[in-house]
């Protein structure tokens, strides 16, 4: 059986790619190869890096989907996905080629130490919500049961977020 996911994509950092888009372009030929089969994706939204403006521009995006797994699987698969595309874990928002975020996962709600359900910030980040609400603006938060346009409008961080 699949279960609906969203999965954010960011950047920052372009790595080996010729530039940010090509980099996240890739990323999604590497989601439907591990298994996320796509059925809607945003525009690539930049904004200032946070929490730290000076670092390079960010572009994020959302993919809905589906994954006929486990969410553990696909936490894996999604890290899996980021140590290929070189992919540094040094200090917490420190600038970095490729970060993919499990929103949702058929709106289950989790809280263990290694897998966190809804992504525990996503509802405060415009460059995730803006995205999200673009391709499914009725989404429902599962704990706030508040809509992605609801909270794209509401978001406090990232709020200089803009389609490109």
């Amino acid at each position: 059986m699949n279960t609906p996911v969203i999965v954010a994509l960011g950047s920052n950092d372009k790595g080996a790619w010729a530039d940010i888009p090509a980099l996240l372009e890739a990323a999604m030929v590497e989601l439907a190869g591990a298994g996320v089969v796509v059925q809607a994706r945003s525009r690539w939204w930049r904004s200032a890096a946070w929490p730290d403006p000076a670092d390079p521009a960010f572009l994020n995006g959302v993919v809905q989907g589906e994954w006929s797994g486990t969410a553990e699987a696909l936490m894996a698969a999604l890290s899996n996905i980021e140590d290929r595309f070189a992919r540094r874990r040094s200090v917490r928002n420190a600038p970095r080629t490729l970060d993919l975020d499990l929103i949702d996962f058929g709106g289950q709600v989790a809280d263990g130490p290694d897998l966190i359900l809804p992504h525990p910030r996503a509802a405060e980040r415009l460059f995730v919500m803006g995205p999200l609400a673009e391709i499914a603006p009725d989404w429902r938060h599962p704990v706030l049961g508040v809509t992605a346009g609801e909270l794209a409008a509401e978001a406090a961080v990232g709020r200089d977020a803009v389609p490109e």
